[in-house]
This record gives C-alpha cells, structure tokens and sequence, in this order.
C-alpha cells in the first residue's frame, strides 16, 4: 500500500451499507428469487459507482466498492466454485455465548440469513465472469482514486463457515481452497488494485471453530493457515497486500478473544506488508501497547481500527486523533494508516450500524486523521 510521508492516511475494512433497492435483490439472488439478473448487474455497476463518489465525499483516501455486489465477505464463493452444493454447514457455538446463553436471543449476526452448504465436491471455478466483473465495476468507478483496495476471503475463513464433508482433511481442503483462490488474488492485483485477505479465523476461530482446542494446538492452526496464505500469494509482491484480522464483528461479550499478542507476530512474519485489525471496541483498544513489546518489522504498515464498526456512538473527532497518535507514537506515523475495527455491513441483510450513521462514523474517521496529522507532523517544524 501506498505510504504518506505529510499526513496520515484514512480506509476502511471492506463493507459498507447497500442501498435498500440493492440489498432486496442480493437477498433474493440469495434465496433464488431473483430472476431478471441484467437489472441486477446494471444495478450493481450504477451502486458502486455511488460508492466510491460517497467514499471520496467523505474524506476516505483507501476506497472500494463496499462489496456491494456480494452477499457477504466469506461465503459469496459458493456461487462462483464448484463443489459447495452439501449440507448447510451448522453454525459454530462460540465459547463468550456459552458463558453467557442468555445473550444469544438479543445477538444478531446476519448469518441465519445467508445459505452456507458445505463443500461435498472437487472446487473449481464455475463464475469466474463475477470476479471480472466486480473488478471492471470499480475501475470504472475508482478510475480517479488515489489509491483502490479489493477484498478476498482467505482459504482459512471460507472453510471456517463452510464445512468439509468430501475433502480427507481440512488441511486438504484448505490447500484445494488455496489453489482456486489464488486466481482471484491475481485477478486483483493485474487490475491494478490493492489485494485485501480478510482473515478472522485468525482471531475468532479461537472463539468459534477451534474453540475445543489448547492456546498452543491453535497457535499450530494459525501457522497453518497462514503458510496456505503464503502459499497462495507467493507471486504477488507483499506490498500489494493488506491482511485482515477479526476477533467477530458482533456487539457482545467477547471475553474470551485471543489475545492481539499471541497471534501479531506470526502475522507480521507473513507475506502481506500491511496488517489490519480491530484497536477501537472496548476489547482490543488498549492492545495499542503491545507495539511497545512487538516491534514493527521493517516495510510493514498497520491499519488499527480507530472506529468501533458495532456501536452507533459517533467517535469525537479527536478521540480518534487520540487513537492514531498512539499508534504513531510506537511504530512511527510513516507506518499507520486509519482505518475501522471491520465492516459496516459484513451479511448484506444485517448491518451492524445505522447506514446514515456509519458514513457519518466515516466522517469522523477522515476529521480525525486530519487533526492527528496536523499534530503529529507539528512536532517535526
């Protein structure tokens, strides 16, 4: 990614609110009730467009298209690949809601409304029109950005929510995952953009899929997924690329979240140069600290969240100049980009924040980055 050396830089995690018109054709294409698909694509081009326009607007450098041509970050590869036609793969009971069932009725995740079946045949490409096509969507529109980004669901995270009954492991799967994956990476990066691998089975699998699992044996899962990563990556050059790590973009107890320290620096040993992760929600703000321990390798760049993405606060703008100066302070302001803790809209059809709120949010984002980089760069006159 692109590196400012006069003022700190402003993105976002991936999704962002759809409009209302846009959101009922996803859901019907979703529950296969959606049946004039030209309309739909000239939609989508037409929304993302918006997009970036509403993006640029709001003072955000690092621009996408919202992933508003997707259901969701994660499972949209089921209508691209073959071999996902099995059992709906059951959803993971995480270790916060079995120390708090009683919360489970008030946590909505979006995910009830998503289909999920398992993988029961060899993967391949089926649609591999619908990754050019997402990609021609945002040349068109980011044609004057400074900078673009494109999500990707990594080969950990797909198989996290989509189960394996045809592979003889999951590490098996998880390289036939990476084999396929990799064509979309490429894709992204020929087309000039910059590849984001959304990643939180690197943090809240621990909660989730791997929940039955010592901190070591999941210490050995992280490392594995990983080197798929590696792996599938291996011709693209690290700075091309931003890794994402989540810990669950859900308003809940999340007590049982690993620690940012046990799983930093096997993720800054990987290829991406550029890390992202949640340092805004009430759980993870104060691992700014462990930058001070955790030193920075050189030619990487971090993207804290500084805007929490499950609560409809609106951030003053100069807690979040707070927030980025922290993180400056450690690893250097050359180093930090702005960013938030993960998507407005991670399941198309539950948004985790009022939309008019979220881009409000965003605001404050691009005001705050504005105030920090009027300090930060004041020290050195």
């Amino acid at each position: 990614m692109k590196r400012s050396t006069h003022r700190i830089l402003t993105t976002h995690c991936g999704s962002l609110p759809r409009p209302n018109d846009l959101l009922e054709m996803l859901m019907a294409r979703e529950q296969g009730g959606l049946h004039d698909m030209s309309a739909f694509h000239a939609r989508v081009r037409e929304a993302i467009g918006e997009c970036v326009r509403k993006q640029r607007d709001t003072g955000l450098d690092i621009v996408n298209d919202g992933e508003w041509s997707k259901p969701d970050y994660s499972t949209y590869v089921k209508n691209r690949f073959t071999g996902f036609e099995g059992e709906p793969t059951p959803p993971d009971t995480s270790r916060d809601m079995l120390d708090f069932p009683e919360f489970a009725p008030y946590r909505r995740t979006g995910l009830e409304q998503l289909t999920r079946p398992k993988c029961n045949g060899p993967i391949a490409w089926k649609d591999f029109d619908a990754v050019r096509s997402d990609i021609d969507n945002l040349k068109a529109a980011a044609s004057n950005a400074e900078e673009v980004f494109m999500t990707a669901v990594s080969p950990g995270q797909v198989a996290r929510f989509q189960g394996n009954s045809y592979y003889k492991s999951d590490e098996e799967y998880l390289w036939a995952l990476a084999d396929v994956l990799k064509d979309e990476y490429r894709a992204i990066i020929d087309a000039g953009f910059t590849l984001q691998l959304d990643c939180p089975d690197l943090g809240s699998g621990w909660n989730g899929q791997f929940r039955s699992l010592t901190l070591a044996e999941f210490r050995k899962v992280v490392d594995l997924h990983l080197a798929v990563l590696n792996a599938a990556t291996k011709d693209i050059p690290p700075e091309r690329m931003r890794l994402h790590l989540c810990w669950g973009n859900y308003e809940g107890p999340h007590n049982h979240d690993i620690p940012l320290r046990e799983i930093i620096e096997p993720v800054l040993q990987a290829r991406p140069a550029t890390v992202s992760f949640e340092g805004a929600n009430p759980r993870h703000e104060h691992e700014w600290n462990v930058f001070e321990e955790v030193k920075l390798p050189d030619g990487k760049c971090i993207v804290p969240g500084v805007i929490d993405s499950t609560t409809n606060f609106i951030e003053h703008p100069e807690l979040v100049a707070q927030r980025i100066t922290r993180y400056a302070d450690v690893v250097g302001r050359e180093n930090v980009i702005a960013g938030v803790d993960c998507g407005f809209a991670t399941f198309a059809g539950a948004p985790t924040v009022l939309p008019a709120i979220a881009w409000a949010k965003l605001g404050a984002l691009a005001e705050g980055a504005r105030i920090a980089s009027q300090k930060l760069w004041a020290r050195s006159t």
